[in-house]
């Protein structure tokens, strides 16, 4: 296992940079998720990573050791693709075993490794298929399997579950967050989906056009953003943000020029609450209801055109076109200043 070190990280194709002098600390066991919109820089810093992109000013370590220079095969790290790349004329076995093609470990030890890969990621029984006869998900295991037999000091896995359904990714995503709590490995892990990150990451670095804006455990950038980006970004729905006035405490929409701007999730926004110590309320017209089971989406409009989203309970009855309230309480409104959009604080 190894720690991995980002020392003022730049990277540029020609004249253009696209990652900017980033500082970042991975210490040795962390599972880390690089999230942001595509363009972000988040695969470019992990091919860098890798080995598979040149450093163009910076350092990177791993271990202690300086790797801006050393190949790809030296780093003693393993990575996982999206597309898998498994070889379909080769069995799980073999596939599994090519991780070790250039060891010079025995014959004994290779099959020794790959046995206990294969029993880890619940392959044994698929040893002797070929990749055509597996599942999308089982062709993923194969890939971390090969990764696996080199017992590497780091994994880094690039959007690995994008070419997977909806079923498959939510259960993936379980199966690599325990397989990293079994082998308590080093992970710098890339995806676009803030779902994976929230649910799979001890800390996720929110990127935007080659920054890092956040770097924090899963709640803190949930509960304490440090921007309107990451505050959308982060949070499913995303989070409601507006043009706002602030006095005594409350926090009102306004067409004017802006004292702040205002963000509430969703899920603190409550149709039809009542009750003391209301930090915001707002009235429209419903546009789209979306019922969960647990509770129902309520999307609606104010006279002003702003858009919102608010939650209310499992059998909420409300149709397009009706008038509803929404509320939500002192201290669940996020706070930012109009220009910079930094967080300033709570009301």
């Amino acid at each position: 296992m190894a720690t991995i070190q980002l020392n003022k990280l730049t990277k540029a194709y020609g004249k253009a940079e696209v990652i900017h002098g980033i500082d970042l600390d991975i210490p040795d066991g962390e599972f880390v998720v690089f999230v942001g919109p595509s363009g972000c820089g988040k695969s470019t810093t992990l091919r860098m990573i890798a080995g598979l992109e040149e450093v163009s000013g910076g350092d990177i370590t791993i271990g202690g050791r300086r790797v801006n220079e050393v190949d790809p095969k030296q780093r003693d790290i393993a990575m996982v693709f999206q597309n898998y790349a498994i070889y379909p004329h080769m069995s799980v076995r073999q596939n599994i075993a090519f991780g070790l093609y250039t060891s010079k470990l025995s014959k004994e030890e290779k099959a020794k490794r790959v046995e206990a890969a294969a029993e880890t990621l619940g392959l044994t029984a698929l040893l002797e298929r070929r990749p055509s006869a597996l599942s999308g998900g089982q062709r993923q295991r194969v890939a971390i399997g090969r990764a696996m037999v080199r017992n590497p000091a780091a994994f880094l896995f690039d959007e690995p579950l994008s070419n997977l359904d909806a079923q498959l990714r939510a259960q993936m995503r379980i199966e690599i967050k325990a397989l990293h709590q079994r082998l308590g490995t080093t992970i710098a892990y890339v995806t676009h989906d803030q779902v994976e990150a929230m649910t799979m990451a001890d800390r996720i670095v929110v990127m935007r056009d080659g920054h890092i804006l956040q770097a924090a455990p899963p709640m803190e950038i949930y509960d304490n953003p440090v921007d309107i980006f990451t505050a959308r970004f982060i949070g499913t729905p995303s989070m409601n943000i507006f043009p706002a006035r602030q006095a005594d405490g409350q926090v009102s929409l306004t067409d004017g020029a802006p004292s702040v701007m205002a963000g509430v999730r969703p899920q603190d926004l409550k149709v039809a609450a009542t009750g003391t110590g209301m930090a915001v309320s707002l009235e429209g017209v419903v546009t789209v209801t979306e019922p969960l089971g647990h509770e129902t989406l309520v999307h609606f409009s104010t006279r002003g055109g702003h858009d919102f989203i608010a939650t209310a309970p499992g059998h909420f009855g409300a149709s397009p076109g009706d008038t509803v309230q929404a509320q939500a309480a002192a201290g669940t409104v996020h706070l930012f200043d109009p220009v910079s959009e930094k967080a300033v604080g709570r009301a």
